[in-house]
């Protein structure tokens, strides 16, 4: 079985003690192996069909994109013009 380009891999160890973020990355998409002694023994994964929420990282870029799509672009950008895109 293939896994998803986002699932990794992480002891029990590291899973118990930041359990509470691993589930908000599974929310937003991530899957995860955990492993005992180097040994695959469990893997969580969201839930098929269950709304995806984004972690607040992934919240704050989006709201980034947003802000400079809703700035646009100057009508005269080019090629030469993309340091006055970045003055603003």
């Amino acid at each position: 079985m293939s896994r998803p380009p986002t699932e990794r891999t992480l002891p029990l160890r590291e899973a118990n003690q930041s359990f509470a973020r691993i589930v908000r990355e599974v929310e937003a998409g991530a899957a995860f192996t955990i492993t005992r002694n180097g040994a695959p023994v469990a893997r969580l994964v969201p839930v098929a069909g269950a709304p995806r929420r984004l972690t607040p990282e992934q919240e704050a870029a989006l709201a980034r994109t947003r802000a400079r799509m809703a700035a646009g672009w100057p009508l005269a950008a080019g090629p030469l013009d993309r340091d006055a895109i970045h003055e603003r």
